[in-house]
């Protein structure tokens, strides 16, 4: 069941209408507790969806033969969202994975042993925090929020927001999901959208894996209505869909207002452009055809692309007119290592080179603790569109770049393949001892590209 991401586009929402303060105490919250022994924060924003089929309530129609007995769910994924705000993908985890997962503490408070399990028996043993802590062992990505919603709570957020348009190659009879449509183009509400993101035999190769590229498609739909549909300008729609999604959803404590406005202000500027949906690779599990398993060492590597983070670019900076964007090829740097790891300097150049940047020497700088970005007093026109050029490229939080470069101890020309030197100031990159490492090209690698579900992807699946 396809359904955090509605609850994150609140996010964006709260950004422009602050005066919805009052609506904070109708959500319903959930402490974090997974240790003190978590991976490091790096700048970007990791926000875990968890779609919940909890019977209880108003969702008892949907299994009232298992009322009472906690939920589960069909649907987990992480939402990253760049350092710099400016690109997201969504990294969905099939159900059927079997996985570490680690000891955890159950619902009832008893200890959990860790060992081989299928993935989502995390979230029906131990709850949101058995989720979170068996993700990031295996990612080795911290989440810093979650977002839960049930059956009830993701039919009033789509019928909040008028509905989704879906497509559907066949026609589609499936009792189970409670679906019942035609081939062609639908707009889809309330127990029909639940049905579509829900079937799963009815539609594609009957697979969990179908299932999730069907789900990510809606989520980009549901971004393209929420954002170009006129929502965040229709007061009276905005409350609807706000009130609809505060009350359907489970948040993190920590998770707050004030914190839903510092995101919602900084990922103003997504669209649907920039969201991309992508499936962790697997492949069968041997000891049962019906589940998988992370297939390696693709999986490993992905998830180490996504720590390194995607592309960014620069941003304008607002208020202010955009100047053309400074492509790397453009970019003359000299690396110089302000630390005490030999090699530093000439490792970096290669990385930066890889990527279009034309290396003109590395060297070593006097003993630095904080890497920097300089041009020089000179250059103050267009040294600052240079350097930020450089400075995308960087993981963690976007340094500034500054006037006035230090005197190298010592360098010499680095070789380079480049045929045509570019004009334009000389950026010198110090190297210091909190080096951040260099951001890579993009979370998704070449062998998953035709597996990326974006804003281009035919709906009609």
């Amino acid at each position: 069941m396809s359904v955090g991401m509605t609850a994150v586009l609140v996010i964006v929402s709260l950004g422009a209408y602050a005066y919805y303060r009052r609506i904070e105490s109708g959500i319903e919250r959930e402490v974090i507790k997974v240790g003190a022994s978590r991976p490091p924060e790096t700048g970007a924003l990791n926000v875990l969806l968890v779609g919940s089929d909890s019977r209880d309530g108003d969702n008892q129609k949907y299994g009232a033969t298992s009322f009472g007995q906690g939920e589960r769910t069909d649907t987990i994924m992480l939402l990253h969202i760049s350092p710099n705000r400016d690109k997201a993908t969504m990294i969905s985890f099939p159900r059927d994975s079997m996985v570490q997962v680690p000891q955890c503490e159950g619902k009832n408070g008893a200890v959990l042993p860790g060992g081989l399990r299928q993935i989502n028996s995390a979230f029906n043993d131990g709850g949101i925090n058995c989720t979170i802590r068996t993700l990031e062992s295996l990612t080795n990505i911290k989440i810093n929020h979650f977002v839960k919603v049930d059956f009830t709570g993701f039919k009033g957020i789509i019928d909040a927001i008028g509905g989704i348009e879906i497509c559907l190659p066949k026609p589609v009879n499936d009792p189970k999901a409670k679906l019942v449509l035609s081939a062609g183009k639908h707009v889809v509400k309330g127990e029909q959208a639940l049905g579509y993101v829900r079937t799963r035999y009815a539609l594609g190769d009957g697979s969990d894996l179908s299932r999730i590229q069907r789900q990510q498609i809606f989520l980009t739909k549901v971004m393209q209505k929420v954002t170009d549909g006129g929502l965040l300008t229709d007061p009276v729609k905005l409350n609807d869909f706000l009130l609809a999604a505060t009350s359907a959803v489970t948040l993190d404590d920590k998770l707050s207002l004030d914190r839903m406005l510092e995101i919602g202000r900084s990922v103003s500027g997504l669209t649907t452009k920039e969201l991309k949906g992508i499936t962790v690779p697997t492949e069968p599990y041997p000891a049962d055809k019906n589940r998988v398993q992370f297939f390696e060492p693709a999986a490993k590597n992905f998830f180490e692309n996504v720590r390194n983070d995607v592309e960014v670019t620069v941003a304008p900076t607002p208020g202010k007119s955009s100047a053309p964007k400074v492509e790397n090829e453009q970019v003359r740097v000299q690396v110089l290592n302000g630390t005490a790891e030999t090699g530093k300097a000439a490792v970096v150049a290669g990385e930066l080179a890889s990527q279009g940047f034309v290396v003109t020497q590395v060297g070593t700088a006097p003993p630095a603790t904080a890497t920097s970005i300089r041009y020089a007093k000179k250059d103050t026109a267009d040294g600052p569109a240079y350097g930020d050029a450089l400075a995308a490229r960087l993981s963690q939080d976007k340094r500034t770049p500054v006037a006035g470069k230090v005197k190298p101890v010592n360098f010499k020309p680095y070789e380079s393949k480049v045929t045509k030197t570019p004009d334009g100031p000389v950026i010198q990159l110090v190297i210091g001892s909190d080096w951040p490492g260099v951001r890579v090209a993009s979370a998704i690698p070449d062998s998953l590209k035709d597996k990326v579900v974006d804003s281009t992807t035919n709906p009609c699946v």
